[in-house]
Protein backbone atom coordinates (compact mmCIF):
# COMPACT_ATOMS: atom_id res chain seq x y z
CA UNK A 1 0.00 0.00 0.00
CA UNK A 2 1.32 3.55 -1.07
CA UNK A 3 1.73 5.88 1.97
CA UNK A 4 1.85 9.21 0.13
CA UNK A 5 2.70 13.03 1.30
CA UNK A 6 1.81 15.66 -0.66
CA UNK A 7 3.42 19.17 -0.45
CA UNK A 8 0.72 21.65 -0.93
CA UNK A 9 -0.67 24.74 -0.26
CA UNK A 10 -2.32 25.06 -4.72
CA UNK A 11 -5.58 24.19 -5.99
CA UNK A 12 -3.93 21.53 -7.49
CA UNK A 13 -3.02 19.96 -4.60
CA UNK A 14 -6.61 20.70 -2.69
CA UNK A 15 -8.05 18.98 -6.14
CA UNK A 16 -5.32 15.97 -5.96
CA UNK A 17 -6.42 15.07 -1.97
CA UNK A 18 -9.81 15.07 -2.85
CA UNK A 19 -8.99 12.19 -5.50
CA UNK A 20 -6.22 10.34 -3.25
CA UNK A 21 -9.06 11.00 -0.40
CA UNK A 22 -11.63 9.10 -2.84
CA UNK A 23 -9.42 6.45 -4.06
CA UNK A 24 -8.79 5.44 -0.44
CA UNK A 25 -4.91 6.02 -0.66
CA UNK A 26 -3.19 7.03 3.03
CA UNK A 27 -2.19 10.82 2.26
CA UNK A 28 -0.95 13.54 4.24
CA UNK A 29 -1.00 16.76 3.04
CA UNK A 30 1.54 19.32 4.15
CA UNK A 31 1.31 23.25 4.14
CA UNK A 32 4.35 25.48 4.70
CA UNK A 33 1.65 27.59 6.94
CA UNK A 34 1.85 30.51 5.00
CA UNK A 35 -1.88 30.90 4.78
CA UNK A 36 -3.66 31.77 7.83
CA UNK A 37 -7.28 29.94 6.82
CA UNK A 38 -6.55 26.88 5.25
CA UNK A 39 -9.13 24.92 3.89
CA UNK A 40 -10.38 21.99 5.89
CA UNK A 41 -9.02 19.04 4.14
CA UNK A 42 -10.21 14.93 3.23
CA UNK A 43 -6.90 13.73 4.36
CA UNK A 44 -4.10 13.69 7.32
CA UNK A 45 -2.65 17.86 7.53
CA UNK A 46 0.86 19.01 8.82
CA UNK A 47 1.75 22.82 9.40
CA UNK A 48 5.44 23.54 8.80
CA UNK A 49 9.04 23.59 7.49
CA UNK A 50 10.69 20.50 7.62
CA UNK A 51 14.27 21.40 7.87
CA UNK A 52 15.74 21.99 4.49
CA UNK A 53 16.26 19.09 2.77
CA UNK A 54 17.84 17.06 5.45
CA UNK A 55 14.98 17.52 7.15
CA UNK A 56 12.27 16.61 4.83
CA UNK A 57 14.62 13.37 4.06
CA UNK A 58 14.44 12.14 7.82
CA UNK A 59 10.70 12.89 7.57
CA UNK A 60 10.46 10.65 4.30
CA UNK A 61 12.14 8.31 6.41
CA UNK A 62 10.32 8.14 9.56
CA UNK A 63 6.55 8.19 8.01
CA UNK A 64 8.14 5.66 5.98
CA UNK A 65 6.86 7.59 3.07
CA UNK A 66 6.70 5.66 -0.61
CA UNK A 67 5.22 8.48 -2.90
CA UNK A 68 6.26 12.14 -2.24
CA UNK A 69 3.87 14.94 -4.51
CA UNK A 70 5.25 18.29 -4.83
CA UNK A 71 2.18 20.56 -5.70
CA UNK A 72 3.43 23.47 -4.72
CA UNK A 73 3.06 27.11 -6.01
CA UNK A 74 5.68 27.48 -9.18
CA UNK A 75 7.27 30.16 -7.41
CA UNK A 76 8.16 28.16 -4.49
CA UNK A 77 11.67 27.24 -5.51
CA UNK A 78 13.33 26.57 -2.32
CA UNK A 79 11.13 23.83 -1.32
CA UNK A 80 10.54 22.06 -4.41
CA UNK A 81 14.48 21.77 -4.62
CA UNK A 82 14.41 20.95 -0.97
CA UNK A 83 12.02 17.80 -2.32
CA UNK A 84 14.55 16.50 -5.13
CA UNK A 85 17.36 16.28 -3.01
CA UNK A 86 15.35 14.95 0.15
CA UNK A 87 13.81 11.99 -2.34
CA UNK A 88 16.91 11.42 -3.18
CA UNK A 89 18.45 11.30 -0.16
CA UNK A 90 15.48 8.92 1.79
CA UNK A 91 15.08 6.69 -1.58
CA UNK A 92 11.42 7.99 -2.10
CA UNK A 93 9.54 8.47 -5.58
CA UNK A 94 9.29 11.79 -6.35
CA UNK A 95 6.86 13.54 -8.91
CA UNK A 96 5.96 17.52 -9.50
CA UNK A 97 2.02 18.12 -10.28
CA UNK A 98 2.94 21.45 -12.52
CA UNK A 99 0.86 24.08 -13.65
CA UNK A 100 1.96 24.64 -17.52
CA UNK A 101 2.61 28.38 -17.62
CA UNK A 102 0.66 31.25 -19.18
CA UNK A 103 1.80 32.62 -22.73
CA UNK A 104 1.14 35.83 -24.49
CA UNK A 105 -1.86 35.74 -26.72
CA UNK A 106 -3.20 38.40 -29.20
CA UNK A 107 -3.95 41.38 -27.14
CA UNK A 108 -2.12 40.73 -24.16
CA UNK A 109 0.75 43.54 -23.09
CA UNK A 110 3.02 41.86 -21.19
CA UNK A 111 6.87 42.98 -20.50
CA UNK A 112 8.45 40.00 -19.00
CA UNK A 113 10.63 40.58 -15.95
CA UNK A 114 12.98 37.75 -14.02
CA UNK A 115 12.38 38.38 -10.49
CA UNK A 116 10.62 40.72 -7.80
CA UNK A 117 13.50 43.18 -7.65
CA UNK A 118 13.34 43.79 -11.60
CA UNK A 119 9.29 44.38 -11.30
CA UNK A 120 9.58 47.02 -8.77
CA UNK A 121 12.41 48.66 -10.85
CA UNK A 122 10.06 47.99 -14.05
CA UNK A 123 7.25 50.41 -11.87
CA UNK A 124 9.64 53.85 -11.92
CA UNK A 125 8.11 56.25 -13.22
CA UNK A 126 4.84 58.49 -12.88
CA UNK A 127 2.25 57.15 -10.47
CA UNK A 128 0.12 54.68 -11.91
CA UNK A 129 -3.11 52.63 -10.59
CA UNK A 130 -0.99 49.71 -9.96
CA UNK A 131 -2.79 45.73 -9.00
CA UNK A 132 -0.46 44.33 -7.46
CA UNK A 133 -1.06 40.14 -7.55
CA UNK A 134 1.31 38.86 -5.99
CA UNK A 135 0.05 37.53 -2.50
CA UNK A 136 1.21 39.06 1.00
CA UNK A 137 4.88 37.70 1.13
CA UNK A 138 6.45 40.37 -1.55
CA UNK A 139 4.52 43.83 -0.70
CA UNK A 140 7.17 45.36 1.34
CA UNK A 141 9.28 45.33 -1.98
CA UNK A 142 6.92 48.16 -3.70
CA UNK A 143 7.52 50.56 -0.66
CA UNK A 144 10.52 51.44 -3.16
CA UNK A 145 7.75 52.65 -5.32
CA UNK A 146 5.45 54.52 -3.01
CA UNK A 147 4.50 56.98 -5.86
CA UNK A 148 1.57 54.52 -7.06
CA UNK A 149 -1.68 53.50 -6.13
CA UNK A 150 -1.67 49.98 -5.19
CA UNK A 151 -4.58 47.75 -5.10
CA UNK A 152 -3.84 44.65 -2.90
CA UNK A 153 -5.93 41.13 -3.06
CA UNK A 154 -5.17 38.96 -0.78
CA UNK A 155 -6.35 35.50 0.90
CA UNK A 156 -5.56 36.67 4.48
CA UNK A 157 -4.95 40.14 6.03
CA UNK A 158 -0.88 40.98 6.71
CA UNK A 159 0.14 40.67 10.17
CA UNK A 160 1.39 44.61 9.92
CA UNK A 161 0.43 46.97 7.45
CA UNK A 162 1.81 47.34 3.91
CA UNK A 163 4.44 49.93 4.19
CA UNK A 164 2.94 51.09 0.74
CA UNK A 165 1.37 55.02 1.38
CA UNK A 166 -1.85 54.63 -1.04
CA UNK A 167 -2.91 51.04 -0.86
CA UNK A 168 -6.51 49.47 -0.61
CA UNK A 169 -6.76 45.57 0.13
CA UNK A 170 -8.97 43.34 -1.14
CA UNK A 171 -9.35 39.93 1.17
CA UNK A 172 -10.71 36.86 -1.15
CA UNK A 173 -10.28 33.83 -2.25
CA UNK A 174 -10.35 32.62 -5.35
CA UNK A 175 -10.64 31.14 -8.32
CA UNK A 176 -11.77 34.46 -9.98
CA UNK A 177 -13.92 34.90 -12.83
CA UNK A 178 -13.23 37.55 -15.43
CA UNK A 179 -16.13 39.60 -16.08
CA UNK A 180 -15.66 40.54 -12.26
CA UNK A 181 -12.30 40.93 -12.33
CA UNK A 182 -12.75 43.33 -15.07
CA UNK A 183 -15.08 45.45 -12.91
CA UNK A 184 -12.63 45.68 -9.98
CA UNK A 185 -9.97 47.09 -12.57
CA UNK A 186 -12.38 49.45 -13.91
CA UNK A 187 -13.38 50.35 -10.24
CA UNK A 188 -10.17 51.08 -9.20
CA UNK A 189 -8.95 52.38 -12.90
CA UNK A 190 -6.42 49.88 -12.84
CA UNK A 191 -3.74 50.59 -15.12
CA UNK A 192 -1.09 48.31 -14.97
CA UNK A 193 -0.81 44.88 -13.12
CA UNK A 194 2.25 43.24 -11.59
CA UNK A 195 1.60 39.14 -11.92
CA UNK A 196 3.69 36.14 -11.18
CA UNK A 197 3.42 33.75 -14.02
CA UNK A 198 1.64 31.17 -11.78
CA UNK A 199 -0.24 29.29 -15.05
CA UNK A 200 -3.32 27.28 -14.16
CA UNK A 201 -7.06 28.29 -14.52
CA UNK A 202 -7.51 29.88 -11.06
CA UNK A 203 -5.69 32.62 -11.19
CA UNK A 204 -5.84 33.72 -15.13
CA UNK A 205 -9.24 35.72 -14.75
CA UNK A 206 -7.18 38.95 -14.29
CA UNK A 207 -5.01 38.38 -17.69
CA UNK A 208 -8.12 38.15 -19.70
CA UNK A 209 -10.02 40.89 -17.98
CA UNK A 210 -6.56 42.81 -18.46
CA UNK A 211 -6.60 42.12 -22.28
CA UNK A 212 -9.72 43.15 -22.66
CA UNK A 213 -9.08 46.10 -20.89
CA UNK A 214 -6.18 47.09 -22.78
CA UNK A 215 -4.27 46.74 -19.35
CA UNK A 216 -0.07 46.30 -19.33
CA UNK A 217 0.78 43.47 -17.58
CA UNK A 218 4.68 43.14 -15.52
CA UNK A 219 5.14 39.53 -16.23
CA UNK A 220 7.52 38.12 -13.63
CA UNK A 221 8.79 35.02 -15.14
CA UNK A 222 9.45 31.27 -12.81
CA UNK A 223 12.43 30.89 -11.26
CA UNK A 224 14.70 27.94 -11.94
CA UNK A 225 14.19 24.53 -10.71
CA UNK A 226 16.19 21.27 -11.18
CA UNK A 227 14.97 18.65 -13.57
CA UNK A 228 12.83 16.41 -11.93
CA UNK A 229 9.70 14.24 -13.43
CA UNK A 230 6.10 16.31 -13.53
CA UNK A 231 3.10 16.32 -14.82
CA UNK A 232 0.35 18.65 -15.39
CA UNK A 233 -2.82 15.93 -14.53
CA UNK A 234 -4.16 14.45 -11.85
CA UNK A 235 -5.05 11.48 -13.10
CA UNK A 236 -1.54 11.39 -14.16
CA UNK A 237 -0.72 11.43 -10.45
CA UNK A 238 -2.93 8.50 -9.80
CA UNK A 239 -1.58 6.58 -12.41
CA UNK A 240 1.89 7.25 -11.26
CA UNK A 241 1.05 6.33 -7.80
CA UNK A 242 -0.85 2.86 -8.36
CA UNK A 243 1.48 1.25 -11.10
Amino acid sequence: MPNILVLGGTLEATRLVDALARAQLPTTLSYAGRVARPKPQPVAVRVGGFGGADGLARYLRAQNITHLVDATHPFAATISTNAIRAAQLAGTNLLALTRPPWTACAGDQWSHVPDIPAAVQALAGPARNVMLALGRMHLAAFAAQPQHRYLLRLVDAPQTPPPLPDHHILLERGPFDADTDAALMQAHDITLIVAKNAGGTGAQAKLIAARKLRIPVIMIDRPPIPARAQVHDIANVLDWITA
